[in-house]
């Protein structure tokens, strides 16, 4: 009877935690999850402008261009880099 009390009072303070039961994952569950946490190799194409390597559907780096298209003015973002940093 005393038990079934402190049983009860000890759930209702919250000192009482029930026991959560966990399985475990086989080495084998565990890494199927984990393959597709690989990191993936970026892939390069030839820029159609300028011919240097750049990566695939993100705009060249070096002329601005992107699927024959001037996107970027690269010499002008260049001439404000170089400003700011005099300016400092």
């Amino acid at each position: 009877m005393i038990e079934l009390f402190l049983f009860a009072f000890w759930a209702k303070i919250g000192i009482l935690s029930y026991m959560v039961i966990r399985m475990r994952h086989t080495r084998a569950h565990t890494g199927n999850r984990r393959s597709h946490h690989a990191l993936k190799a970026k892939t390069f194409s030839i820029c159609t402008n300028c011919t240097k390597p750049k990566e695939t559907h993100v705009v060249c780096k070096n002329c601005g261009f992107y699927r024959g298209r001037k996107v970027l003015d690269v010499v002008n973002k260049v001439e404000k880099k170089q400003a700011k940093k005099k300016a400092k």
